[in-house]
């Protein structure tokens, strides 16, 4: 069995943590480097349900995508619910290790996954790593659909392959609008709006899009206005664990440690439930008076 150090270092290859953004926060948050790891979690979040599941099947090590403590802290005492999360890894022994932008920009990364999922044939990064001289690394995805789609069909395409969330997916633009190209980045993706346009995709698929951001892009002047959809965050990032657990696989067999890798299932986005409008009238997309 490898100890905690060799598999961190396999780890950091995977996704060097000095690729991540100056603000974010990669790396081992707790575990002690010379304890043996057998057992493997992957996870989006490091919440207490996802803890209490790694106690459970007895991880010696949870790799999660989200950061535990993103802007620090000064407590990590266990009647606050990082602190408990703390607390309870320390407890069972269990490591916790994270890999947040430093996976997002990686070949492959956290938009291979995604568009994976989708069945989406990849052209190149949507935002290229000006360092990665063969032009695979980088921000986002551009990708080709296995067939054109009105808009309402590839919001349901999604939808179907997606894991479900209560949220769903969200589309702007005309339904019928036939798309053929698409840009998929896992996670917060409407600070790319301008390098979408660029790449001239018919539509954006991405998560956590704000009203003024997409009402401007779908608003921009252009040839043809920008179709987005807007997916749950963990849903379109959960995929990179299976892909990332698969990656991990790969490195035990080369080294013959025999690790033994899951994926957790536990749905951690933090919207529960969806009720449909049901307004009194039906509001059209036409400017006029109000009647």
């Amino acid at each position: 069995m490898p100890v905690l150090s060799e598999v961190l270092t396999a780890l950091d290859a995977l996704w060097p943590p000095e690729r991540a953004e100056g603000w974010d926060a990669v790396g081992t948050v707790c575990g002690d480097p010379d304890a043996e790891v057998r057992r493997v979690l992957f996870a989006v979040d490091p919440v207490q349900e996802i803890v209490d599941e790694a106690v459970q099947l007895g991880a010696d090590l949870l790799v999660t995508h989200h950061p535990l403590y993103l802007r620090g802290t000064t407590t990590v005492a266990a009647s606050t619910f990082k602190g408990k999360v703390v607390h309870t890894l320390i407890k069972h022994d269990i490591a916790l290790h994270v890999a947040h932008t430093n996976a997002d920009t990686a070949d492959p990364g956290v938009s291979d996954a995604l568009a994976g999922a989708l069945d989406l044939r990849i052209l190149g990064p949507l935002v290229p790593d000006p360092s990665d001289p063969e032009g695979r690394r980088g921000l986002g995805r551009i990708c080709e659909l296995p067939h054109p789609m009105t808009l309402a069909e590839f919001a349901s395409y999604a939808a179907a392959r997606l894991p479900a969330t209560a949220q769903g997916i969200r589309a702007a633009g005309d339904p019928e609008r036939e798309i053929r190209t698409v840009a998929v980045s896992g996670g917060s993706g409407d600070s790319l709006f301008d390098d979408v346009r660029a790449a001239g995709a018919d539509a954006f698929l991405t998560a956590d899009l704000r009203h003024h951001p997409a009402s401007e892009a779908t608003q921009h002047t252009g040839a043809s206005p920008l179709a987005l959809l807007d997916a749950a965050h963990w849903a379109t990032e959960w995929p990179w664990c299976e892909q990332a657990a698969a990656q991990l696989d790969a490195v035990s067999d080369r080294h013959g440690w025999g690790l033994r890798t899951h994926v957790s299932r536990t749905v951690t986005d933090p919207w529960t439930a969806h009720a449909a409008s049901t307004p009194v009238f039906t509001p059209t997309h036409t400017t006029g008076a109000p009647r």
